[in-house]
């Protein structure tokens, strides 16, 4: 069974069927993290992910969501104006909640929906199950390199030897790399890194000791972006949802 690592799909659900089509039958799924925001299925990508019991690791988006999401369903049960203005809502979180049918937007306004409390509560679900998902996999599968393969949402390769550190300090230096950092690993660290987070231009970054997987599936109205890919951990093969971006790794 084929194990494949499938990029940030934030919310393009079309895409996501596309690349799952193009994957050997039975193959293992796995995703970095960012399955939300700016595009207009979240809820149907989480729905998908949960549905099929695929694993995933936190990204940058899930962790905002549970925060801010938190806040806004806290605010809905007790009666309280929403907030209309926040970093969650400025990067795609209001296309998330549309997803989910919890609110409209009207002149630049959000306004929650009559009957929010009757079907708020798969939202809070999914929340509860973001809450739950590891900053980053060890996968029993070995890169052709001999390297052990590890997948997080940004790359963790720069921090790796902060993963057994318990002090406070090691712990959020760690997650800080891993959700939000943008340096690339150095051949010298110890781990294969499949990751995402920041979108390349064309097609993934792939390189003896990495793959940043991101090939910015939401951008699509900006040339050499959006399309999603997925990367093949015992060939090196990457699908995309362009039949034209396949590429072998070298």
């Amino acid at each position: 069974m084929s194990c494949f690592v499938v990029g940030d799909v934030h919310g393009e659900y079309a895409a996501l069927l596309n690349v799952v089509a193009k994957t050997p039958k039975n193959s293992r799924l796995i995703f970095v993290g960012d399955l939300i925001d700016r595009g207009e299925k979240s809820a149907h990508v989480v729905r998908f992910v949960r549905k099929h019991k695929l694993q995933c690791v936190l990204g940058n988006h899930e962790l905002m969501m549970i925060e801010y999401g938190s806040q806004f369903v806290d605010d809905i049960l007790n009666n309280r104006p929403v907030e209309q203005d926040n970093m969650w809502l400025k990067h795609g979180g209001r296309e998330t909640l549309l997803s989910y049918g919890l609110i409209s937007y009207e002149n630049s306004v959000i306004v929650p929906h009559k009957f929010i409390r009757e079907f708020i509560f798969q939202f809070q679900d999914d929340i509860e199950w973001m809450k739950q998902l590891p900053l980053y996999l060890e996968l029993d599968e070995r890169h052709p390199s001999g390297r052990k393969v590890v997948v997080s949402h940004s790359a963790i390769a720069p921090v790796w030897n902060l993963k057994e550190n318990q002090d406070e300090k090691s712990k959020r230096a760690l997650q800080d790399m891993v959700l939000w950092g943008r340096t690339r690993p150095l051949d010298s660290e110890p781990i294969f890194n499949i990751f995402g987070h920041t979108p390349q231009k064309y097609k993934a970054d792939v390189k003896q000791h990495y793959v940043n997987i991101d090939t910015g599936c939401y951008m699509k109205r900006e040339s050499g972006y959006g399309q999603l890919s997925a990367y093949c951990v015992e060939t090196g093969e990457i699908y995309s949802s362009n039949d034209f971006n396949y590429q072998k790794a070298s």
